[in-house]
């Protein structure tokens, strides 16, 4: 049955429907906020429908990928808007690649237009993937090129097209994983994914209208960023894109004071650089919501940002790129009692508990959570046995070891490929840090496992320690002395400067199996 006269898409449930809609409803309102600037609901849904035109008319449609290898800013979201306004799939690339780890993304994912910050060309330049794209839009001042266009030009010389019917279930986003066990493989993010995403924010942030200002300090490039505000775009509040680079928290907190920002998120590192600043109690913050994510919060953490913002509710979130991304979320009236914990699954996922033979395991044992629902992707972009893999049985296997309780609090006790096996006896990592990072010395702890011939696996500590200060083995022996069992001791403590770390402020712990391999084996 057809409705003449209405177009197919006010019927649909995605973001560039959302954004068309507030143009009509609250076209003055900021939908963006960047350096000062604001970009409205009309502008950014003109814009981003001009993009549209400008791709058609270069042949990108609907199928075709376009990429984004930019740093945060709204021209960054005009064009995700623009290429899936076309059905074309959205791919963001990330900056912090080597040359030869984009070369790979860009030969598997085969983008038919890329839109690249100038700073970025020689990045781009280096991949010999990038020399089949047909279209490379440019944003800011860069040398002209034979197949270069300049994005505002490219913009301006075309007028918006009409939205076509793109589908819910047709594919938003090939997001690339970090690649931290391999090869990064795609996830394929449906529509549909993520309005479901929306919907978890919405219920979790309790934004149920257009008064929020969200604050944006993750990289668009990992589903932190784009996962995180989701919701503005749903409800039409505004977003504020904080400028990427060393994460500055006077800086940080002089914007949240500037925007009147209400609903942020932050890492757990983040947060600890935040609360430390000695001037936090004479700001004026509007702050409502302070979440975290993407890595564990120690207790010592979530005590200070509970101290430092009193008058804000304190909400974890938990989840995965696979899932768009959150399966978990812990109430700020819950974080106390349960502290440690990630929370109780989403109402809209199913989910279990399982041992390895697909079985339930009962409340307090340790099993992996696995998922179904509709915010988990398809499957992984070009990888149809890595996709059967993940999905044996039926359902997602997230990877996650973990423990519910009677009340359906989810305890993250490690992840499934960093189980330390030792004398027969399974060793959590996540269960090691922590108690490790409980000690006043330790700001940041990694608990790796190292091969040994008498035990099979030995747990090692890697950790960073505050200024000044120092560690030694035997010192953190004595502290973990009736905290832990003996044979869970760390064998060896490695102190660093910081641990490696990747865009979403997760630990690479293929990085430090590297490392203490080669402090193995000195040269």
């Amino acid at each position: 049955m057809s409705i003449p006269e209405v177009p197919a898409w006010t019927f649909r449930h995605h973001w560039m429907a959302h954004a068309a809609t507030h143009a009509v409803v609250r076209p003055d309102k900021a939908a963006l906020r960047y350096l000062g600037e604001t970009t409205t609901w009309a502008q950014l849904s003109r814009r981003s429908l001009r993009l549209a035109a400008a791709l058609a008319d270069r042949g990108v449609g609907e199928g075709d990928r376009v990429a984004l290898l930019t740093l945060n800013h709204p021209w960054f979201v005009e064009s995700v808007f623009a290429a899936n306004s076309l059905g074309a799939m959205a791919v963001p690339l990330s900056f912090r690649l080597a040359p030869l780890e984009l070369d790979y993304i860009l030969a598997d994912c085969s983008p038919s237009a890329v839109v690249v910050d100038a700073k970025l060309l020689p990045l781009l330049n280096s991949s010999p993937s990038a020399a089949s794209i047909g279209t490379v839009v440019v944003i800011g001042s860069a040398e002209e090129a034979a197949d270069h266009v300049a994005y505002e030009e490219f913009l301006s010389a075309h007028e918006p097209v009409e939205l076509p019917d793109v589908s819910e279930e047709s594919t938003a986003l090939i997001m690339y994983t970090s690649g931290t066990t391999g090869r990064p493989k795609g996830v394929v993010l449906s529509h549909r994914n993520l309005q479901l995403q929306a919907l978890t924010c919405v219920r979790a942030m309790k934004m149920f209208d257009d008064s929020d200002v969200g604050f944006l300090t993750a990289p668009f490039f990992h589903i932190a960023g784009l996962g995180s505000i989701v919701a503005n775009f749903l409800v039409g509040s505004t977003v504020v894109i904080h400028p990427l680079g060393a994460f500055d928290p006077r800086a940080v907190l002089d914007a949240y004071e500037r925007e009147g920002a209400t609903v942020v998120f932050n890492v757990p590192q983040q947060w600890d650089l935040l609360c430390a600043q000695p001037d936090i109690a004479e700001r004026d913050l509007k702050l409502r919501i302070i979440s975290w994510g993407a890595a564990p919060a120690s207790g010592t953490t979530l005590r200070a940002m509970a101290e430092k913002f009193p008058a804000a509710l304190n909400v974890a979130v938990f989840g995965q790129t696979e899932t768009s991304p959150i399966t978990c979320v812990l109430s700020g009236e819950d974080s106390a009692r349960k502290l440690g914990s990630v929370g109780r699954p989403i109402p809209t996922l199913q989910y279990r508990v399982v041992d390895e033979f697909m079985d339930d395991v009962a409340p307090g044992e340790v099993g992996e959570i696995v998922y179904r629902g509709p915010t988990v992707t398809q499957g992984y972009w070009k990888k149809p046995q890595e996709t059967a893999e993940a999905f044996a049985g039926g359902w997602f296997h997230s990877g996650d070891l973990v423990r519910q309780d009677d009340e359906g609090f989810v305890w993250v006790v490690d992840r499934k490929k960093d189980m330390i096996i030792s004398g027969g006896e399974n060793i959590y990592c996540a269960e090691l840090e922590h108690v490790i990072v409980e000690h006043p010395a330790v700001v940041e702890v990694a608990v790796i496992g190292r091969a040994d011939e008498r035990w099979g696996q030995v747990p090692v500590a890697f950790v960073g320690v505050a200024p000044g200060a120092d560690l030694s083995l035997p010192e953190l022996t004595g502290f973990l002395d009736g905290k832990l069992a003996s044979f869970k001791m760390p064998k060896d403590l490695v102190v660093l400067s910081g641990l490696p770390r990747n865009a979403g402020g997760k630990v690479v712990k293929g990085s430090l199996r590297t490392l203490d391999e080669k402090r193995a084996r000195p040269e």
